[in-house]
C-alpha cells in the first residue's frame, strides 16, 4: 500500500531542549551505551570461546540474549546521543520507519527468547531425567530461529500499521526515538480504531507472554519442593536472575503498549528504561549471580582460578 504522507521528516524534541541537560544526557548515556555493548558482546565472545558452556542449552539462549540486547540498544542509542549535540534533532520518514522495524523486530525476538529460556529453566528443573532429549541441539536451534521469525513478523506488523497513514500536517514527536503512539498521534486521521489494534498487537502480547512466564516459574518453585537443600538454592538462584530480567523487561512495555494510544510525559522515561538501562543491568544479573560465567570471563583473560572459588 503507498503511505500517503506529505511529511518527509519527523522533528525529534529529545529528552530534553535545555543544553546543558542535554550535554548531561549525552555524557550518561555514552557510558551507558558502552557499558552495554562491552558487557554483551564480552557474555557472548565468553560463550562462544566457552564449549562446556555453549554445549548447555541456557548458555547458548543466554549468548543470544546478550546479542539481542547490543542490537536493541543500538538502534536507539546511537541516534539520540547524536541529537543531544544538535540543536535540531531530526529524522527522514525512511529513517523513523527503519527505526521502527528494528526496535521491535529486536524487542519481539527477545521477548520470545526470555519465553523460551523459562521453558528451557523448567525442563531442567521439573524434568531433569528429560533435559537432555528435550532441549537437544535441534530444539534449541529451532526454538531461536523461531524468535528471530516471531520478532520480524512482529516488527512486519507495526510498519503495515503505520505506513499507510497520511502525516500531512504536525512531525514534531515529543520523544527521542520513533514508536507507535507517537506517530499515531501525528496522523492526519482517526487512529482510534488503530490505537486498539496496537495495544493488541504490542501491549496484550507483552502481557500475555508476561503472564506465561509468571506461571512457568511458580510451577518451578512448586516443584523444588521435591528437590535437595542445595539443587533447590541453585535452582532459586538461576530463576532469581531470569525473573528480575523479565519483569525490568515486560512490566515497562507493558505499561507503554497494554493501553489505547495517548502518549504520558512519564513515556520518554520509561522508554530509557527499557531501551537502555535494561539491556545495560541483564549481563550485570546474570553474571553476578552465575559463578560459571564469572570463571569462563576470568579464564578468557587468562587469570588463575583459586580451587576454592565460588
Amino acid at each position: 500500500m503507498q503511505n500517503q504522507s506529505f511529511v518527509t521528516e519527523f522533528v525529534l524534541l529529545g529528552l530534553s531542549q535545555n543544553p546543558t541537560i542535554q550535554k548531561v544526557v549525552f555524557v550518561v548515556f555514552l557510558f551507558v551505551y558502552i557499558a552495554t555493548i562491552g558487557s554483551n558482546m564480552l557474555i557472548v565472545v565468553t560463550i562462544i570461546c566457552s564449549p562446556a558452556l555453549l554445549e548447555s542449552p541456557m548458555y547458548f539462549f543466554l549468548a543470544f540474549l546478550s546479542f539481542l540486547d547490543a542490537c536493541f540498544s543500538s538502534v536507539i542509542t546511537p541516534k539520540m546521543l547524536a541529537d543531544s549535540l544538535c540543536e535540531r534533532k531530526s529524522i527522514s520518514f525512511e529513517g523513523c520507519m527503519v527505526q521502527l522495524f528494528a526496535g521491535h523486530f529486536f524487542a519481539g525476538a527477545e521477548i520470545i527468547l526470555l519465553t523460551v529460556m523459562a521453558y528451557d529453566r523448567y525442563v531442567a528443573i521439573c524434568k531433569p531425567l528429560h533435559y537432555a532429549t528435550i532441549m537437544n541441539w535441534r530444539v534449541c536451534s529451532l526454538l531461536v530461529g523461531v524468535s528471530w521469525a516471531g520478532g520480524f513478523l512482529h516488527g512486519t506488523i507495526q510498519i503495515l500499521f503505520i505506513l499507510p497513514l497520511p502525516f500531512c500536517g504536525p512531525n514534531v514527536i515529543d520523544h527521542f526515538m520513533c514508536d507507535l503512539n507517537p506517530l499515531l498521534k501525528l496522523a492526519c486521521t482517526d487512529t482510534h480504531t488503530l490505537g486498539f489494534f496496537v495495544a493488541a498487537n504490542s501491549g496484550f502480547i507483552c502481557l500475555l507472554n508476561f503472564l506465561l512466564l509468571m506461571v512457568s516459574y511458580v510451577a518451578i518453585l512448586f516443584s523444588l519442593k521435591t528437590h535437595s537443600v542445595e539443587g533447590r538454592q541453585k535452582a532459586l538462584s538461576t530463576c532469581a536472575s531470569h525473573i528480575t530480567v523479565v519483569v525490568l523487561f515486560f512490566v515497562p512495555c507493558v505499561f507503554v503498549y497494554m493501553r489505547p494510544a495517548m502518549t504520558l510525559p512519564i513515556d520518554k522515561v520509561i522508554a530509557v528504561f527499557y531501551t537502555m538501562i535494561t539491556p545495560m543491568l541483564n549481563p550485570l544479573i546474570y553474571t553476578l549471580r552465575n559463578a560459571q560465567v564469572k570463571n569462563a570471563i576470568r579464564n578468557s583473560f587468562g587469570r588463575k582460578i583459586p580451587s576454592g572459588d565460588e
